[in-house]
């Protein structure tokens, strides 16, 4: 009754949650939403559908980008855009879909589903995206790379020449998700003046991470008209709520109180990362790698890999160290 190879599918593993601890295990802001955001959700009519094409929404981020309405997308979470295009650019086992390891969980997961063939190629000793082992991994069979800028769980960032001499090697006819869900606490470039060059690259964002609306799940992709038109045609019809795009509008004209919550993360990033001595990190989260670091009263993630800790206010951060 069931496909076979779903049985082979690992489950995503979301951040535990313990009454009473500090929850360092998920990225999330540890901010409650602006009184803007607020306001905007109380104006939302429940009762009635959400806009399906989220036409506000992406006029808004056309304009703050510059782009053209047709070449933004919205989504539940970046997350399903990083599905659909799985969807968009994969028809069966032959497709295989490249990214890094260790990198986002749901990655892998989205490629079996959608019965494409995974590709993961290891960080480099440095904890770093493998851009050059990446590019040297794309055969005839190749239909979508993913990278994680910074990356998810190492904090890593490449630069924008690294990224720049990256896609020189890459096929135009192999599409490039650039996955900047924390690129709001980096120090680099952002993928996002590319495009023009690039017909083949499709930057991803999210509201979950510096925003602080991961509960609303809305996230968005900036890409070429041809790639947002294919994503728009394989997504779940209203699936991006209502109350998620009038948040997401409102935290967009909230740039100062966003600016503030980055500063206060990174000001606590340096505290924990020489504290606690992690790679250097370009993102809310540190990373310790071949550790299973434990505190008591503190909800962190672990992996096989290494611990990674997010990184959110002073009270928080002095209880991780104290």
């Amino acid at each position: 009754m069931l496909r076979e190879d779903l049985t082979n599918i690992p489950s995503y593993v979301p951040g535990k949650k313990i009454e009473g601890a500090i929850k360092l295990s998920s990225n999330e802001l540890a901010h409650d939403a602006l009184p803007s955001v607020k306001q905007a959700l109380d104006k939302v009519e429940v009762n009635r559908y959400p806009d399906m094409f989220a036409v506000e929404l992406r006029e808004t981020l056309a304009s703050t980008f510059d782009l053209s309405f047709e070449q933004v997308a919205v989504g539940c979470g970046s997350s399903a855009l990083c599905q659909q295009l799985v969807q968009i650019t994969c028809l069966n086992r032959e497709d295989e879909v490249i990214y890094p390891w260790r990198s986002f969980e749901a990655y892998p997961i989205f490629v079996d589903v959608c019965g494409a063939t995974k590709v993961p190629i290891p960080l480099d000793k440095k904890e770093a995206v493998d851009l050059d082992g990446i590019a040297e991994a794309v055969t005839e069979n190749t239909k979508l790379l993913f990278l994680c800028n910074p990356n998810n769980p190492s904090g890593t960032a490449f630069t924008g020449a690294e990224f720049d001499a990256f896609m020189k090697r890459v096929p135009t006819d192999v599409v490039v998700a650039l996955d900047e869900a924390y690129i709001e606490f980096a120090d680099v470039e952002s993928g996002v003046g590319k495009l023009a060059d690039h017909p083949n690259l499709v930057v991803l964002r999210t509201f979950s991470k510096a925003y602080g609306l991961a509960a609303l799940r809305i996230g968005y992709a900036l890409g070429s008209s041809e790639l947002i038109d294919a994503l728009i045609k394989v997504a779940i019809p209203f699936a991006v709520s209502a109350p998620a795009q009038a948040a997401a509008l409102a935290s967009l004209a909230a740039g100062d109180e966003l600016a503030a919550r980055v500063a206060e993360v990174k000001k606590q990033r340096v505290r924990a990362q020489e504290a606690l001595g992690a790679v250097p990190s370009q993102a809310n989260f540190i990373w310790l790698p071949g550790q299973k670091f434990e505190k008591e009263g503190v909800i962190v993630r672990h992996f096989p890999e290494g611990t990674r800790i997010t990184v959110t206010t002073e009270e928080e951060t002095d209880a991780l160290l104290g």
